[in-house]
C-alpha cells in the first residue's frame, strides 16, 4: 500500500474477478468499510470531499475506479465489445472487492453509474449491503418489454447522449476532436434540468471556453484529464453500450424488490430529476413499493448532476448521520 498523501488517502491495486482494480482507501483497517462507486465520467476521484470526512467519522472509505476507469483494467473491446461491462460483471467485480476487504457486508455511498450498479449490487447480493446512499439515478423497476436505451430514444430521439454513444467509436471520435479537457468541463460543469443532447452536427468547437463553477478547480480538471488522456473514455462509455445487455441477463429480477436499507438524495437541476414521471416515482411513494426500505428521499434545491462534489458538505452531514445507524 502506497503512503497515505496529505488527505490521508492511499492507493493500491487488488486484483479481483479477473480484473485488476485501482483502489483509493482512508480510514482505520478494522473499521466498518463505506463503498464508494462513482459515475461517468469520473473515478475515485469524486469522492475526495467524502473519503476524509468518513475516515475522520471512524469508516474505511473504499474507493475503486471501477473496471475501464483510470487506474484499472479496461477489458479489452476487441475481446468481447462491450459485453464485459454488464452490470452482472461489474457487481462481480465489487462482490470480490468486498470479500478481498476481510468484510462480510459493507455500506454502499455511490452516484451516477456507480448508483446503477449499487442497485444491481443490492438486487443480486443484499447479503453484502449493510445500506445504501444513492445519489442522482433512482432505482427504476426493469420494464419487461423495453430496454433502457429504447426507452430513452422514445423519448428523446436519436442525438440524446445515451442513444449516441451507442455506436462504437462515435464519441471518441467527437470527444478527441473536441479535447479531453473541454469534454471533461462541459460534463462536469454541467447543472441544468434541461436534457443533454450530442448533435450529429458536432457538441460544439474545440475553441469553446466553458467556465468552471466554484465547486470544480482546474486542479480537478487536469487530474480527470490526464486520467482519460491516458485511458480514453471508451471504458466508461462502454457501461451505457452494455445497458440493453445488462437488460436481457436481468429478466430473473424481474419484479424483485431492493431489500436494504436505503436513502436516495437527488437535486432538483439534475436532469435525471427531470426525465418525464421521474419526480412523481421518487416523491409520491411510488418507488417505496419497490425500495420498501427506503428511509428518506432527499431533494435538493438549486444543485445539479455532480451533486456530491457541488455540495460535499452537506452531502457528507447526509452520508454520515444515515450510515452511523447501522455501524
Amino acid at each position: 500500500m502506497a503512503a497515505a498523501g496529505d488527505d490521508g488517502i492511499t492507493h493500491r491495486d487488488v486484483e479481483v474477478n479477473g480484473v485488476r482494480l485501482h483502489v483509493a482507501e482512508a480510514g482505520p483497517a478494522g473499521a466498518p468499510v463505506a463503498l464508494l462507486l462513482h459515475g461517468f465520467p469520473e473515478l475515485w476521484y469524486t469522492w475526495r470531499h467524502q473519503m476524509p470526512a468518513l475516515a475522520a467519522a471512524g469508516y474505511r472509505a473504499v474507493a475503486p475506479d471501477l473496471r475501464g476507469y483510470g487506474g484499472s483494467d479496461a477489458p479489452a473491446a476487441a475481446a468481447a465489445g462491450p459485453e464485459q461491462y454488464t452490470a452482472l460483471h461489474v457487481v462481480g467485480d465489487l462482490v470480490a472487492l468486498v470479500d478481498s476487504l476481510g468484510h462480510d457486508r459493507v455500506l454502499v455511498v455511490a452516484h451516477d453509474w456507480g448508483a446503477i450498479l449499487a442497485w444491481h449490487l443490492c438486487q443480486f447480493r443484499p447479503d453484502k449491503v449493510v445500506a445504501l446512499v444513492a445519489m442522482s439515478v433512482p432505482f427504476t423497476p426493469r420494464d419487461p418489454v423495453q430496454t433502457p436505451v429504447g426507452a430513452l430514444r422514445s423519448l428523446y430521439g436519436d442525438e440524446y447522449y445515451v442513444c449516441r454513444f451507442q455506436e462504437p467509436g462515435a464519441m471518441e471520435a467527437e470527444f478527441a476532436r473536441l479535447g479531453t479537457e473541454l469534454v471533461l468541463r462541459k460534463f462536469l460543469s454541467m447543472r441544468t434540468a434541461d436534457p443533454l443532447f450530442i448533435p450529429y452536427s458536432g457538441w460544439g468547437s474545440p475553441d469553446d471556453e466553458v467556465p468552471l463553477p466554484s465547486w470544480i478547480s482546474d486542479e480537478d480538471i487536469k487530474y480527470y484529464a490526464s486520467e482519460f488522456d491516458r485511458t480514453g473514455f471508451t471504458g466508461g462509455i462502454n457501461y451505457y453500450r452494455a445497458w440493453d445487455k445488462t437488460w436481457e441477463l436481468t429478466a430473473p429480477w424481474s419484479g424483485a424488490e431492493i431489500k436494504v436499507p436505503v436513502k436516495f438524495i437527488i437535486g432538483d437541476l439534475d436532469l435525471t430529476y427531470n426525465i418525464p414521471s421521474t419526480q412523481d416515482f421518487i416523491c409520491k411513494g411510488d418507488s417505496s413499493k419497490f425500495v420498501p426500505l427506503l428511509d428518506d428521499v432527499v431533494v435538493m434545491e438549486d444543485v445539479g448532476h455532480f451533486i456530491n462534489e457541488e455540495k460535499p458538505n452537506e452531502i457528507n452531514e447526509l452520508i454520515i448521520n444515515f450510515i452511523k445507524k447501522f455501524s
